[in-house]
């Protein structure tokens, strides 16, 4: 399957331009791990880090809930892959597939994209009780933004040390 990334509008309003850059962002790390075996997505970058594309890709399901369902939506849930809120187990992808990490994934992605949709406006606030702070949603989209970029970059690394593929 191809992933399709469209860009953000060249001239769209706040709003559109954070959810379609995040988008863009949430395609580009589905695109480094295309045409990849599992066991090439578990592969690890290199000791003692457990950071592999499958990682990433179990990571950034636990970051889209937290951001968008446990702070923004205030849901009383544990993370994915802890019950201790230990973002780092995510990263140990030793025994994960890609069907249990891109399940995962996309699921909470559409809770994230959902929860956008239905809030009022970027103003809306809710409590990060890790940083004992109120956030906006604003916020939030710019923080998942960079986030995405900064793992997207350790992706393409990541795969061009497994098939030599750069670029996208």
């Amino acid at each position: 399957m191809t992933t399709e990334r469209i860009g953000p509008p060249l001239a769209g309003d706040e709003r559109e331009t954070l959810r379609t850059f995040l988008d863009y962002h949430r395609a580009t790390l589905a695109m480094k791990c295309e045409g990849l075996s599992d066991e090439d997505l578990r592969r690890q970058s290199m000791p003692p880090s457990t950071l592999s594309l499958l990682g990433l890709v179990r990571h950034m399901a636990e970051v889209e809930r937290t951001w968008f369902r446990i702070v923004v939506n205030g849901e009383d849930i544990p993370l994915v892959w802890s019950k201790e809120m230990d973002y780092q187990v995510a990263y140990d992808a030793t025994g994960a597939t890609r069907s249990e990490a891109f399940d995962a994934w996309q699921a909470e992605v559409e809770h994230a994209r959902r929860i956008e949709r239905e809030a009022e406006s970027l103003d809306v606030t809710a409590h990060n009780a890790r940083w004992g702070e109120d956030v906006s949603l604003r916020l939030v989209m710019m923080h998942m933004i960079l986030e995405y970029g900064r793992h997207n970059g350790h992706a393409d690394f990541l795969r061009e040390g497994i098939d030599g593929t750069v670029g996208a």
